[in-house]
């Protein structure tokens, strides 16, 4: 049995025969390109060999593919732009190209096309809808090849990409490949990316390719804006024993799920339609506005896919439960998530009639809606429902996304009638703490079912009875719930039921990214590993004996929350803090001078009480930092009504990008 070839060229070789059925070797010399009435059929996974003598630098195409592509869809428009020919009309439309891949990115441009001139120009066919022959026709004329050794600079001297993938002669991917048996591995890929790739270089601007991707045979990384030094990478990795990395590959490499699984056609097109996008993002503070390039994470497309595919099997009336850490982007998967859903069919009809997002994150309105916006093919509207009646009159004007706080929802399920039981409901519910899987979510449950109002007098017996049967399935909603830490309330309400070997059953998430994973990968810190106990000392002395209606633990329970919340016990413990962190933290440069720390309350009010004995002592200390407290929804606290951004002094969404330290 011949030994795999882990080399760097024998990774590139395994890869492009998993893509290509073929080595992707350059033809030889002289040997003239085929041309679009010669048909080369799929290998692989659906790609078509490339060769890096067909790539223009001055305009970053594959001309070869291009033109193949568009002779093939388009023949009219092909032989107006004289592609053929080295002329002004092909570099007229070649700068078209060009200017418009700049301004918009690659991924819109491949979505939506480009005007030149008189001519409207398709550079991608998307997924055909089921029983459209003529549109599945002209998706299987989508030239999706691989080039290896691509010299991408017209600067001579610069060396050559691994890989680059192209899609109709547009770049979308370009790789970079080590190895462990030459010492090398993914993270001195990643270095050669931030040291050896000019930025300036048009191939790498800014939506010019959606990522670019460092990968060895155990781990993949990736970057959607190359920035020298500052590159930011990402892990595109499955996790194993809820850390980081691969599981173990009995096919082979632990990383042939990115070629096998991720790139092929069906996928990669799926991407590009629905995940991929270049945003444009203004910043609160300086009204400057800024491109992004986003890219999905593996757990992140996991997660969504798995859920679209489980709901359009089982229809509606299941519940999800998924756990994803912070550091997870769940907003985004939210999003991914919220605005498929809605194109969601089953039978040849939709599941949902809406989708209503539950959260505690206003930042989270405007980012599914900024989501569904990207996507043309997208119709539907969303809708924040913040006051009474807005539920109602979202559901019946047509809004498809409908995004409410936890603190309304209540008050918006009362208006909420028996109308609505016929209507067929996907809710998404962000951070679903315990609160949210008892009387909340059991009031949704019957609002959106039809059943009776809630009655106030009904006993605890009663109250138990009516949540229980609230936790039936309804027919006619599904509960998809995010949340990083559930509670086994939360976990039996949204869960899977997993028995076990003693006959006991449990319930289990039905997707996980866990904080082990997050600490791994660098998206938190171990809080655990750089903390400070500070003791708190205290008697409490019983003083009523043999008292049958006395509750020992209740008691202490109460009376230790009085002393721990006494501000007195609070301002010490603040000085405390204060003094640690200038003195053992800032003092000694941890973390480059950048530390900063962060206190966990048991509530709100209490997370209240210390920021303001922060502030305090912080002024005392004459401090140049100043303490950041971040909660959701309103407060009563002092006789009115405060927030984040009436305590902070600036919006919410700042809180985790603010300079204030």
């Amino acid at each position: 049995m011949k030994p795999t070839d882990t080399s760097e060229a024998g990774l590139e070789t395994l890869i492009c025969r998993a893509l290509t059925g073929s080595d992707c070797v350059p033809r030889p010399a002289g040997t003239p390109a085929f041309v679009a009435e010669t048909p080369a059929p799929y290998g692989g996974v659906g790609w078509l060999p490339g060769d890096p003598a067909d790539y223009d630098r001055e305009y970053c195409v594959d001309l070869v593919q291009l033109t193949a592509f568009l002779h093939s869809t388009q023949p009219e428009v092909a032989e107006a732009l004289d592609l053929d020919n080295e002329s002004p009309t092909r570099r007229k439309f070649l700068a078209r190209l060009q200017g418009e891949v700049s301004k918009r990115g690659v991924v819109d441009v491949l979505r939506g096309g480009i005007q030149h001139g008189p001519y409207r120009i398709e550079l991608f066919y998307g997924t055909p809808s089921p029983g459209n022959e003529q549109a599945r026709a002209l998706y299987e004329q989508d030239r999706f090849t691989v080039t290896r050794q691509l010299r991408y600079s017209r600067d001579e001297m610069q060396r050559a990409l691994d890989l680059v993938l192209f899609i109709n002669g547009l770049p979308v991917f370009t790789f970079e490949l080590k190895n462990r048996l030459t010492k090398q591995t993914v993270h001195d890929a990643i270095e050669q990316y931030r040291r050896d790739r000019n930025p300036r270089e048009k191939l790498f601007e800014l939506g010019r390719c959606v990522a670019h991707f460092a990968v060895d045979e155990n781990e993949v990384w990736f970057c959607t804006h190359l920035q020298g030094k500052a590159s930011w990478f990402l892990p595109f990795n499955k996790g194993w024993n809820d850390g980081a990395g691969n599981p173990p590959n009995p096919l082979g490499l632990k990383t042939g799920y990115l070629w096998r699984e991720i790139l092929n056609r069906e996928s990669l097109t799926d991407i590009l339609e629905n995940y991929a996008q270049l945003v444009e993002e203004k910043d609160l503070k300086t009204g400057k506005k800024r491109r992004r390039q986003i890219f999905p994470r593996y757990h992140q497309l996991d997660v969504v896919r798995k859920l679209l595919a489980d709901a359009a099997a089982h229809g509606v009336g299941r519940r999800y439960l998924i756990q994803h850490s912070a550091g997870s982007g769940k907003s985004n998967s939210i999003a991914w998530l919220a605005h498929q859903l809605i194109g969601l069919a089953r039978d040849g009809r939709p599941v949902f009639d809406s989708i209503i997002v539950v959260t505690d994150r206003r930042i989270l309105d405007q980012q599914i809606r900024d989501t569904v916006k990207q996507f043309a093919q997208v119709s539907a509207t969303v809708g924040h429902a913040e006051h009474s009646g807005d539920l109602r009159r979202f559901i019946e004007s047509g809004k498809k996304i409908i995004v409410t706080t936890l603190q309304k929802f209540p008050f918006i399920l009362d208006e909420i009638g028996n109308e609505h039981r016929g209507r067929r409901f996907a809710i998404i519910i962000d951070e679903a703490h315990s609160s949210q899987g008892g009387r909340t979510s059991a009031k949704m449950s019957m609002a959106l079912s039809g059943a009776g109002a809630e009655d106030e007098d009904e006993t605890f017996e009663d109250r138990i009875n009516r949540l229980m049967e609230a936790r039936k399935l309804l027919p006619n909603a599904s509960y998809f719930a995010f949340t990083a830490t559930p509670k086994n309330k939360t976990l039996e309400m949204f869960g899977e039921p997993d028995p076990q070997p003693d006959g006991t059953v449990k319930h289990r998430p039905f997707h996980s990214y866990t904080m082990k994973q997050a600490i791994q990968e660098g998206f938190i810190l171990d809080v655990l590993a750089n903390y400070t106990p500070v003791k708190s000392y205290y008697r409490l002395i019983k003083t009523i004996e043999d008292d049958p209606e006395f509750d020992v633990k209740k008691a202490q329970k109460k009376l230790r929350r009085f002393v721990e919340g006494h501000e007195h016990a609070i301002r010490l413990k603040a000085e405390i803090m204060v003094d640690h962190f200038h003195e053992q933290v800032i003092a000694k440069g941890k973390i480059g001078g950048q530390a900063r720390a962060m206190v966990v309350t048991c509530g709100i009010e209490r997370a209240i009480q210390y920021f303001h004995a922060f502030q305090a002592y912080l002024a005392e200390r004459k401090s140049p930092y100043r303490a950041i407290v971040a909660f959701s929804g309103e407060h009563e606290y002092g006789g009115q009504q405060v927030t984040e951004a009436s305590l902070n002094g600036f919006p919410s969404n700042q809180i985790w990008t603010s300079p204030g330290k």
